[in-house]
């Protein structure tokens, strides 16, 4: 599905369904320097369920156009103009990593357009290493090096997926192999220097799901439980053995938790 966001042409993956603005709508929103390929499995779920599914892949990231913007604020009042660009009025926002800020920062910002929040592998502050900084700025490979390895979890990184002949180390970095120049590099500085996450989440009334992974390196369970005691209505779900990547490495489990109501 394409559609014309802000002046580009954005594409948006709708788990196999026609969007249809009258259903309950979803929107799915990616991390650094990922696209719509990370909810392959959790689109054609919530598509085949009785939703309308919107998984942008972001500006500059994977098949849409325009350059990468620069701040979590751009990036959640883009995500409020893809809303509108659909034809919704409102929808559950479900975020991974950066895209659980952006997700945060929309409620807060547009809260006449969020219904719900999940938020996953979310914390207050996601402050990036600096020389994961300085490698991703240089387009270095040891950048993407660095988020695949730290991103899974140890028994990720030792095979495990769910589908058979899939390395899932591998898998991750194609997709951030594909990647435009200079694109992981905005993105991580946008979640360093995004410092408005606990003011966000005092702020809202809305029910929020926060799935954490017990063995996340890039952010810590911890971090999660800090931002979830910020907020009124929260719910979390901790992963038992997962890391950061935990879209592929416990889909079934995540999928679980996204279907739990509050």
């Amino acid at each position: 599905m394409q559609l014309t966001v802000n002046g580009h042409e954005t594409y948006i993956a709708n788990g196999g369904r026609t969007f249809d603005a009258a259903l309950p709508v979803v929107v799915m929103i990616h991390g650094a320097g990922f696209d719509h390929s990370t909810w392959a499995l959790h689109t054609r779920w919530f598509a085949h369920h009785g939703f309308a599914v919107l998984a942008p892949d972001l500006p500059g990231h994977g098949r849409s156009k325009g350059e990468a913007l620069t701040t979590i604020a751009d990036l959640a009042d883009w995500t409020a103009a893809v809303i509108d660009a659909a034809g919704a009025k409102s929808a559950r926002l479900i975020g991974h990593s950066m895209g659980s800020l952006i997700a945060l920062e929309t409620a807060a910002r547009h809260p006449d357009k969020v219904t719900r929040l999940d938020l996953m592998g979310a914390a207050g502050t996601m402050t990036v290493g600096p020389d994961l900084l300085k490698d991703a700025e240089a387009n270095q490979h040891s950048a993407i090096d660095m988020v695949s390895i730290w991103g899974l979890g140890f028994r990720a990184e030792l095979g495990g997926s769910l589908a058979p002949g899939l390395w899932m180390h591998s898998g991750a970095q194609r997709v951030l192999e594909a990647t435009k120049p200079g694109v992981l590099f905005a993105d991580l500085n946008a979640c360093n220097t995004y410092q408005n996450a606990l003011t966000a989440a005092a702020q809202l009334e809305i029910p929020v799901t926060l799935i954490l992974g017990e063995r996340d390196m890039m952010t810590p369970a911890k971090a999660g439980k800090a931002l979830a005691a910020a907020l009124k209505n929260a719910r979390t779900v901790i992963l038992p053995g997962t890391g950061h990547m935990m879209m592929v490495e416990r889909p079934d489990d995540v999928l679980a938790a996204l279907q739990v109501e509050q």
